[in-house]
């Protein structure tokens, strides 16, 4: 089913990833994530808005000036299309090859043969058509076109959670012994809630990137190159048969250094222009395909890695390959674990995807659910991961006039944003199956 450009509400879910961020589940739970984030889309209907709403802020120079939770997956890119389209375009290039040469009598190189003949005396600069055959002994003229193909991706959509607090106006005075002391209690009931409104916005990000991992792993017989089973990989390069487990203990040294060379690795491939590492909508004209190709410069490409992995190698083999000086990517950050600190390694989804073939091709569609038992890590281009912030408000009630209390309301407005048409690894480790 295509993306709802509608705002949805996914508080339910929102607060279960919450429960997960924090431990408050004792098992990995399988999310689905297909129903809020945005996977691109070649297809856009055009509903209208359909909310208004007044602006209110209470106590602010209390909320700006607490110091709130900071929360984690902070390497996603914010954009911002605002309340009155929260829709965003994406306009790519399709590459397109070299044409034939028309300042010179030219040979097929592959047979030897004439190919065009565009010099000769009483020719044009037309093609020339041959009166016998039919067909033509020179190149166009120089007033063929050669427009741009573009490619159009939409990513629409609104997911909307929204976050409250009471405060009581008198009541609870008579437990303090000074307008200070309450005040203090009543800035610490909102920085609470600060914290709150902060691991729903971490939860977001995760739900981005969970998505993502699994779209790709989903999607990894469309994206060429872009799922790495480290645990293969490391056994075929040398000719053993270790188990995961194996790689994570005994042999961690050399498991560790093969692992860093190859992600030092892919992140010089993905500087590239080539048709690897991501998803290419198919386009033909006139017989022709023509590839989508795409590269990543070196400040747009970000990793998460999974942090305990680093941690054994800091701590026990190889401090001195795990540092900015080996695995220089900037864009870095550490995950202790991907969706439930349970199952720190694994994830369990149920992702959104753009559907790549048949007669709904370019439609947001709902994958197979994906379960990655230990996922390493994730390489990715800046623009292949987006949160859409389009408002973060707070509206205070008027007050009660006969209860003497007054109710604040946070209201997020977020879209997750997926691109699947840009270039990304996700590294796992997998044993082989019988």
């Amino acid at each position: 089913m295509a993306r709802i450009l509608t705002q949805v509400d996914v508080y339910n879910v929102m607060n279960a990833m919450v429960e997960d961020l924090t431990g408050q589940t004792n098992s990995i739970r399988v999310r689905d994530t297909s129903s809020f984030i945005s996977a691109g889309e070649t297809v856009l209907s055009y509903p209208t808005e359909n909310i208004l709403n007044s602006l209110g802020l209470l106590m602010g120079r209390i909320l700006i000036a607490a110091r709130p939770y900071k929360g984690k997956w902070d390497l996603i890119n914010a954009q911002d299309t605002g309340l009155y389209t929260h829709r965003m375009e994406k306009i790519s290039f399709y590459s397109r090859p070299a044409i034939a040469s028309g300042a010179f009598n030219t040979k097929d190189p592959a047979t030897g043969n004439d190919l065009y003949t565009n010099l000769a005396p009483g020719f044009t600069n037309g093609q020339n058509i041959d009166a016998t055959t039919g067909n033509p002994q020179s190149t166009k003229s120089m007033w063929e076109q050669f427009p741009g193909i573009p490619l159009l991706l939409n990513f629409g959509g609104s997911s909307t959670i929204t976050e409250a607090t009471t405060i009581y106006e008198v009541q609870l005075q008579q437990a303090f012994r000074s307008e200070d002391e309450f005040n203090s209690f009543v800035s610490g009931i909102l920085l609470e809630k600060e914290n709150d409104i902060e691991l729903i916005k971490e939860a977001f990000r995760n739900a981005i990137v969970l998505n993502h991992i699994a779209g790709v792993y989903d999607l990894s017989s469309d994206m060429p190159g872009s799922v790495v089973n480290l645990t293969y990989e490391f056994n075929e390069k040398y000719n053993t048969a270790y188990t995961s487990e194996e790689l994570r203990s005994t042999y961690l040294k050399e498991f560790l250094a093969f692992m860093v060379a190859r992600i030092k690795q892919d992140f010089k491939n993905l500087s590239h222009k080539s048709s690897m590492y991501h998803w290419t909508p198919a386009k033909v004209i006139d017989g022709v395909s023509y590839p989508l190709l795409r590269h990543t410069p070196r400040e747009k490409c970000k990793l998460f890695m999974y942090q305990p992995l680093f941690t054994d190698a800091e701590s026990m083999v190889l401090p001195e390959i795990f540092n900015d000086r080996y695995l220089d990517i900037g864009n870095f950050e550490g995950v202790d674990w991907w969706q439930n600190e349970q199952a720190p390694a694994s994830i369990s989804v149920t992702p959104a995807i753009p559907a790549t073939s048949g007669g709904n091709m370019g439609t947001q569609v709902k994958g197979a659910k994906v379960d990655l038992e230990y996922v390493v890590g994730c390489l990715f281009d800046s623009d292949a991961m987006m949160v859409d912030v389009q408002m973060d408000r707070a509206v205070s009630s008027p007050l009660e006039a006969r209860k003497l209390y007054r109710t604040l309301y946070w209201h997020l407005l977020r879209n997750g944003i997926n691109d699947f048409t840009e270039k990304s690894i996700i590294y796992i480790m997998a044993d082989p199956t019988t």
